[in-house]
């Protein structure tokens, strides 16, 4: 996570505000946490909710979720219906970005994920947020992908299609419109 990026006191309330009235409208997300809880450990850590902020700023619609029942952990994760629409048309990293000769996209989906601060979903994280709800039925998402496969020369991506969700593969250097990347943010 890049140090320093912070929020300014008005954005900071701003961004609260829509981060708790998602929240409260989605309590099946995070049945036993509290919003008192999130918002110190959000005001504890600003580099954090900086990161969170560019989530919603790209349209991610961040909202904390429960992978694991009762853990306790927090975890901001997208919860756009389809993949955040200020983060499509991305080819996977830095090196499928500059292994394209032409037409290349404007970044990679883990070079904006680190700019923003946030990690890409893993397969059983992707699996875990589909359980809430129905996401990227018209999109798809880059999944941070193992090292072996990455070596290579491809990356996989999900989907929900059919009532089911779906993992594939693709050359890494491949970007599409209706492709972008889910983030997530641990508190």
């Amino acid at each position: 996570m890049k140090k320093g990026k912070t929020l300014d006191s008005a954005r900071q309330a701003e961004l609260f505000g829509i981060l708790r009235a998602r929240f409260e409208k989605n309590r099946d997300r995070h049945a036993k946490a509290s919003w008192e809880r999130v918002q110190a450990g959000l005001e504890a850590s600003p580099e954090k909710a900086w990161a969170v902020n560019e989530m919603e700023r790209t349209g991610g619609e961040p909202d904390v979720v429960e992978f694991v029942a009762g853990s306790g952990s927090m975890v901001f994760c997208d919860c756009s219906a389809e993949s955040p629409a200020g983060r499509r048309s991305l080819c996977y990293d830095r090196e499928a970005l500059e292994s394209r000769k032409e037409n290349r996209p404007a970044d990679s989906a883990v070079g904006m994920a680190e700019a923003m601060g946030v990690e890409l979903m893993t397969e059983e994280e992707y699996r875990l947020l589909q359980g809430f709800g129905s996401f990227d039925a018209k999109t798809s998402s880059w999944i941070k992908t193992p090292k072996d496969i990455r070596k290579l020369g491809g990356a996989l991506f999900a989907d929900r299609r059919y009532d089911h969700v779906f993992t594939y593969h693709n050359g890494a250097e491949s970007y599409y419109a209706a492709r972008g990347f889910r983030g997530i943010v641990r508190l």
